[in-house]
């Protein structure tokens, strides 16, 4: 995979050329899936498997709501089969606005 494709934006807090493809898949997809445009999410459907692109999303710390919606369109799930919406719920908020 050709990290040096992907937007600048989305590692602007360590050296991608220091990141393995295989090794830090997880952080890669997250952050493409995250703050990635549509350029940068092709480059990661030509790069990884879809079911790998799936299992990592899926197991993602943290969606911003547009991207966990969208994700879970893509793919075909529901918002609970993902790890961050459960998490969410899980969290008690004082200020619900």
């Amino acid at each position: 995979m050709e990290l040096s494709n992907l937007s600048q934006h989305l590692f602007w807090d360590i050296d991608k050329n220091k990141l393995d493809s295989e090794k830090h898949k997880a952080l890669i997809i997250e952050r493409v899936m995250n703050r990635g445009n549509l350029r940068d999410l092709n480059i990661l459907l030509q790069s990884y498997d879809i079911d790998v692109i799936k299992r990592e999303i899926v197991n993602a710390g943290y969606l911003d709501k547009k991207t966990l919606n969208w994700a879970a369109f893509f793919f075909n799930l529901k918002k609970s089969d993902f790890k961050c919406y459960t998490k969410i719920q899980s969290n008690q908020v004082h200020w619900n606005f």
